[in-house]
């Protein structure tokens, strides 16, 4: 059954803007990405708006609904009242592009610093192989679609522009442990965390896990285990001297990692 949707977008770009509000024809089951388009199409077509696959894999379409992280497409209509005005606004944590576009190249940079699997090398015909268990734990972190709502939601970048530079957010912690706790990579990275991403500075409050539209547990599987790795090597008396002697920090064939 289609409805008038009072809708409040934020227009505007890097020097400034302002919410300016539409009144648009939707139809029941519908999404707030459609009713971004239908007022794209009808009222505002240089109505700037990130999106691709409409069906919640890629991450474009990520906005602030009514104040909370989420991605339009996912959004359903009628899970507002029919009489609400619906306010989205750009990710708060990036800067603003147009309208409802951010700049996230951040994150694309803090990906950069990130270092890459090392797998020991095989010999002819030798076969590489994992517990389940093991190809299971890191399933879940490869659901990750990229959206950035945990890196949006973040407060120690949020709130605080300063701290980009040293700290990588929950989306590339979540990537260390991955590459971490994979059986057959034999690369250090605990202490790169520590220094480079400034794991130290996250202080577990979860809100990264309740935004992630996969239902990644970020901090429970992620976050916290890779701290520990972290404060294992920094602050352990005995893995401090293994890797002194060179005893923890080997592969299986005897080589410490670069």
């Amino acid at each position: 059954m289609a409805y008038t949707l009072k809708m409040r977008l934020w227009r505007g770009d890097q020097s400034g803007g302002e919410l300016k509000d539409y009144d648009v024809e939707v139809e029941s089951g519908e999404v707030v990405l459609d009713a971004i388009h239908r007022v794209q199409a009808t009222q505002a077509g240089d109505l700037a708006v990130r999106w691709n696959c409409k069906a919640g894999k890629c991450g474009s379409c990520s906005a602030e609904v009514n104040g909370r992280p989420k991605l339009m497409c996912m959004c359903r209509l009628s899970d507002f009242d029919e009489a609400e005005t619906i306010t989205v606004t750009p990710l708060r944590t990036f800067p603003v592009i147009r309208d409802l576009v951010t700049d996230v190249s951040y994150n694309y940079e803090k990906a950069k610093e990130l270092p890459y699997v090392q797998l020991p090398e095989r010999k002819p015909g030798e076969k590489r192989t994992m517990m389940q268990e093991d190809v299971e734990r890191g399933q879940e972190f490869r659901k990750c679609i990229e959206c950035y709502l945990c890196q949006n939601v973040c407060h120690v970048v949020r709130d605080h522009e300063d701290n980009k530079k040293a700290f990588s957010g929950p989306r590339f912690f979540l990537r260390y442990a991955e590459l971490d706790m994979h059986p057959l990579d034999t690369a250090d990275r605990r202490e790169r965390a520590q220094d480079s991403a400034g794991i130290g500075m996250c202080n577990i409050t979860k809100c990264c896990t309740e935004v992630c539209p996969e239902g990644i547990h970020i901090t429970d599987n992620a976050i916290i285990p890779m701290k520990e790795r972290v404060a294992d090597k920094k602050f352990d008396p005995l893995v401090w001297l293994g890797d002194k002697i060179g005893i923890r920090n080997k592969d299986n064939e005897g080589r410490t990692p670069v």
